[in-house]
Formats: C-alpha cells, sequence, structure tokens
C-alpha cells in the first residue's frame, strides 16, 4: 500500500503500474529545493538558488530518442531523427521502469502545456529524483490549488534517471538510456539519463506531431516578444544564435523564449511557463533578464562554483559547455500576462554565419521563407565540438529538426501559408561574422544586430533600396540607422573579394547538398527560394 504525502483525494499511482511508493505531490519549489539539499543531490549558490549536476548526461542524447511505430504514427518521417520502437517493447520496457520505481520514494507534479485555453494539455510528471520535479514546476504551466483537486492528465511522463536498461538490443534500443513517445498511450518515457531537456524536449516533440494533425496549429521552436501597439514578433534560430537574447528587450514583452504555437485564429501562444536558458558565459551587462532571473526559485545545472565560495564561475565550463538554467517565466520583468498575442508581424530567422558570407539582414520573399526554415541554417566554429578546427555548416529543418516527427515540409507549408494569410515579413539575421570567417574578421556586434531588429520593427526598413545578393538572391538594405553602410554587403567588408565569392559559393552549395533530401516533397515556390547559383558556378556581375 502506497504512504502518500499531499495527495489530492481521488489520485492513486497503482492505475500507472506502481506500488508501495512514498509519493510527494504537488510540492513547492522551496519544499523540492530543500529535499534535494538534504540528500545529498545539489547545493544551494550565494544567492539561494539551486544548483545540480545531472550527472553523466549534460545535454539530450538524440540517438536514443525513440517514437513507438503504431497506426497513430503512421504519418511519421521515419530515418534518422525518428526512429522507431515496436509497442511490445514499449510495453516490456514500461514494465521494467515501473517496476523499478516501486517502493521509492517519488514525486509528482500536475500541470499543463499551450498558453491558450483551446489548446491546454494537462500533464502529469512523475519523477524519480526532485530536482527533476522542480524543473517541471518551473517550466510547464502551473494549476491553480482548486485545479489540481480532480485532475485527470492527457499526457504522462514518467522520468527514472537511475534506471539503466542492462539488455538495450533486446528491447530495440541502442544502450540503457531512452526517451520514448507513445502517442497512442500518450505517455513519454525517459530512463537513464538526469538531463531534464529530455522531459522538455519530449513533450515538445509530442506537441509538434499533435497540434498540426489534430488542431490545424503550427508549432515552433522560437522565442515571441509583443510591442506596446500589439505588433508581435517571432525569431527562429538554433542555439548560440542569439534567439534568447534578442527577444529580450525592455521596450517588449516577452511571450516565450523556446516553444510556441500560431493557430487557425491567428494567435501566436507559448507552450511552457518558464525558460531554459545556457549559461555559460553569462553576464549581467549582456544578459541581464536571465542574469537577474537566477534567484530562489531557479535551478541551476553542471554549472562550477569559484573555489571556497557558493559563488558561480559562468565561464567555467569544466563539465559542459551547456550549462543551463530553468526558471518560471515569471522571473522576467517585462512578460505577456497570458502568455499569448496576435499574429506576427515580423519574423526573424537567425543564423551564425562563422563564415562570414551572409548579410546582416536581409529580406526573404515567401519562397525563400520556406527555403531557408526548412534549411534551418547555422555554422559550427572551431571549439565547440572535438576535431572542429574551422566553421563547419550546421543544418536542422524547420530549426528544430530532433524535435519534429513530420516530415519538415508539412511545417514549411503551413508556416508558408500562414505567412501569405497574414502578410508577415520575414528576415535572415546573420549574428555570426563580418569581414571574413571565423578567425579573420570580426563577430557583428550585438548593438548593430538590435538596431537592425529594432529598425525592422518600426518599420524604418520597409522604405530603404535593396540590392540583390548574386549567389543567394536575398535582398539586402542599402541604409539601416545605426549600423556602418558598408557592412550590409557583406562583400565590401572582406579584404580580398576573390576570396569572398569563393566562400559564398561553398557554402551555396552545402545548401543545395543539404536540401537534395526534401527536394522531393518541396514545391516549385520553396525549390525557387534557394541559392540562384547554377551547376556552372557563374556568378552575376553585380559583383
Amino acid at each position: 500500500m502506497e504512504n502518500v504525502l499531499n495527495r489530492p483525494k481521488p489520485n492513486n499511482l497503482i492505475r500507472y503500474g506502481l506500488k508501495d511508493n512514498v509519493v510527494q505531490w504537488n510540492l513547492s519549489g522551496e519544499e523540492l529545493q530543500k529535499i534535494t539539499i538534504e540528500k545529498g543531490m545539489g547545493r544551494e549558490t550565494s544567492n539561494g538558488t539551486l544548483a545540480v549536476n545531472t550527472g553523466k548526461f549534460t545535454g539530450r542524447s538524440p540517438q536514443d530518442r525513440f517514437l513507438v511505430q503504431d497506426e497513430y504514427t503512421s504519418k511519421v518521417w521515419w530515418g534518422k531523427i525518428n526512429k522507431p520502437l515496436s509497442p511490445e517493447n514499449f510495453d516490456l520496457l514500461y514494465d521494467r521502469v515501473t517496476a523499478y520505481l516501486s517502493g521509492k520514494e517519488i514525486y509528482v507534479h500536475d500541470g499543463y502545456v499551450c498558453a491558450y485555453p483551446e489548446y491546454k494539455m494537462d500533464v502529469r510528471t512523475i519523477t524519480e529524483y526532485p530536482a527533476s520535479n522542480f524543473f517541471v514546476k518551473n517550466m510547464f504551466l502551473r494549476l491553480k490549488e482548486e485545479e489540481l483537486e480532480n485532475f485527470e492528465e492527457d499526457w504522462l511522463v514518467l522520468c527514472a534517471p537511475g534506471y539503466s536498461e542492462e539488455n538495450p538490443e533486446k528491447y530495440g534500443l541502442r544502450q540503457g538510456n531512452f526517451s520514448i513517445l507513445n502517442f497512442t498511450r500518450k505517455i513519454a518515457l525517459v530512463a537513464g539519463s538526469a538531463y531534464t531537456g529530455e522531459i522538455k524536449k519530449g513533450i515538445f516533440s509530442a506537441l509538434n506531431f499533435i497540434l498540426p494533425l489534430e488542431k490545424n496549429v503550427l508549432p515552433m521552436h522560437c522565442s515571441a516578444n509583443v510591442g506596446k501597439d500589439g505588433d508581435t514578433a517571432i525569431f527562429f534560430g538554433l542555439s548560440g544564435t542569439g534567439k534568447t537574447t534578442l527577444s529580450a528587450d525592455p521596450q517588449r514583452k516577452l511571450i516565450g523564449d523556446d516553444e510556441h504555437g500560431w493557430t487557425a485564429e491567428d494567435v501566436i501562444f507559448n507552450f511552457e511557463g518558464g525558460c531554459y536558458a545556457k549559461v555559460i558565459g553569462l553576464t549581467e551587462e549582456n544578459e541581464p533578464d536571465i542574469y537577474r532571473a537566477i534567484k530562489p526559485g531557479a535551478l541551476l545545472e553542471n554549472v562550477i562554483f569559484k573555489e571556497g565560495t557558493g559563488d558561480v564561475d559562468y565561464f567555467d565550463g569544466a563539465i559542459t559547455q551547456n550549462t543551463r538554467v530553468s526558471y518560471p517565466i515569471d522571473h522576467i520583468e517585462n512578460i505577456q500576462e497570458n502568455s499569448y498575442a496576435e499574429n506576427p508581424q515580423n519574423i526573424f530567422f537567425l543564423t551564425c554565419d562563422a563564415f562570414g558570407v551572409l548579410p546582416p539582414v536581409s529580406k526573404l520573399t515567401p519562397g525563400q521563407a520556406a527555403y531557408h526554415f526548412i534549411s534551418g541554417y547555422t555554422a559550427k566554429v572551431a571549439g565547440t565540438e572535438a576535431g572542429i578546427t574551422e566553421p563547419v555548416p550546421s543544418f536542422s529543418a524547420c530549426f528544430g529538426e530532433p524535435f519534429m516527427p513530420l516530415h519538415p515540409t508539412v511545417y514549411a507549408e503551413m508556416l508558408s501559408k500562414k505567412m501569405q494569410e497574414s502578410n508577415v515579413n520575414v528576415w535572415l539575421i546573420n549574428t555570426g561574422w563580418s569581414g571574413g570567417p571565423y578567425g579573420v574578421g570580426s563577430r557583428i556586434k550585438l548593438k548593430y544586430t538590435r538596431n537592425m531588429i529594432s529598425e525592422i520593427l518600426n518599420g524604418s526598413l520597409q522604405d530603404v533600396d535593396y540590392e540583390t545578393h548574386p549567389i543567394f538572391g536575398l535582398k539586402i538594405p542599402k541604409y539601416c540607422h545605426g549600423v556602418p553602410s558598408e557592412m550590409l554587403n557583406p562583400i565590401n567588408t572582406w579584404l580580398q573579394k576573390g576570396l569572398y565569392i569563393q566562400k559564398s559559393i561553398q557554402l551555396a552549395h552545402s545548401f543545395h547538398l543539404n536540401f537534395e533530401k526534401f527536394a522531393e516533397k518541396a514545391s516549385k515556390e520553396i525549390l525557387e527560394g534557394g541559392p540562384p547559383i547554377d551547376e556552372h558556378h557563374k556568378i552575376s556581375s553585380d559583383f
């Protein structure tokens, strides 16, 4: 018989296959922090923030992510990203995990995702570790006390970091840890990893499949904010491109920093109730909102303390470069109250181009927008991964390929349709290098990027003259207030013009090669949105 603490009357865990547990229900952040420290699983910083170490895994393990293959998942884009697992193997693994958790003290959190009421999805999360529950309390939207009384989940998350499967091959796994989505049983099963991002991205991936198919809602891996006049802006971008930084604007209210839906009713809404931000190299000057959000109620992961103190050294990546903090969104002062707003007027695709080839700002046609959305380009720079000594192109479809169960063209065509219906402007913003590639040129100053975005948001770039980039076909403004004009066309910043042309052609061909796997299902308009170089590498005389 289970020993239950703080349990709402109608609930029990027997139906999940859990037996003889001490169950901690819907604890506060303060209670979870206290338990974590008492169990020796974390420590407090000098300002009272909880810090934990996630152990072996300090990031997601994408090769160990599976979707249960059954009738419901017939439209999944199976392949390298979306790997199938049989329902029978899922059932066996679920039973093994629940047997492992039975008899242990476990933690239950009831919350929901999707801030727009019509698409609300209730989620019950059962975790082995108190810190995992703390994370979920921060990241999912929080219910009122009276709503907890008769809570019934739409989805269940079961997280057992301490379980490692001894015979992975027997159950169709690669190794002992795994993250599995079962859409028919509506369960996300995470085991063998204490990295909390597995929980967040599991539910995000589920929404990326459910919302387009069942609700005609476009799910987006993006941040979003809204101005005083109700003008919404969306920021797509991979890690390191400035998505969180550029959407945190003191003149605009933050809707959310990572995951949103775009509805048929012309509403942009946040999936989450919190933020999960990188903190490597964090300073108050560069990231004031994130820096000030790190206070009691936040959760730091894999940070290093300055020796003999309770102060965090945000520049120390000894454990990982992927140091993180999760915090409730209301730790940010300037937030949109309901976490949703009306149609966007501007969409920004952020890329950190370490080749120094792409313009710092350019305007996209609908076809180009769909092409660049499917491509999801940025570049890895030397030192970010072992063996990388010069820039390497990196593509992640829809700026979130690891979380997209459907074919990328499905999301791209939804985006194109919505962009055209709402007459939204789409911009490609390069936050990377100018004047040459990484190691030669210099990183584009944050103040210049902020100026470009401000000029777009206030409408100033609608009335300036544009020129067309001859290799990428992008429209480049000839003037932008607060930005040196010679920077706007990147060839002007290179000493060796011929080398710039060569690098531009190389990068353009990288785009084409990456897009080959999508071409069969892409429309003519999308295909024509790519770099318009021909097979003989001819360059327009515009250069």
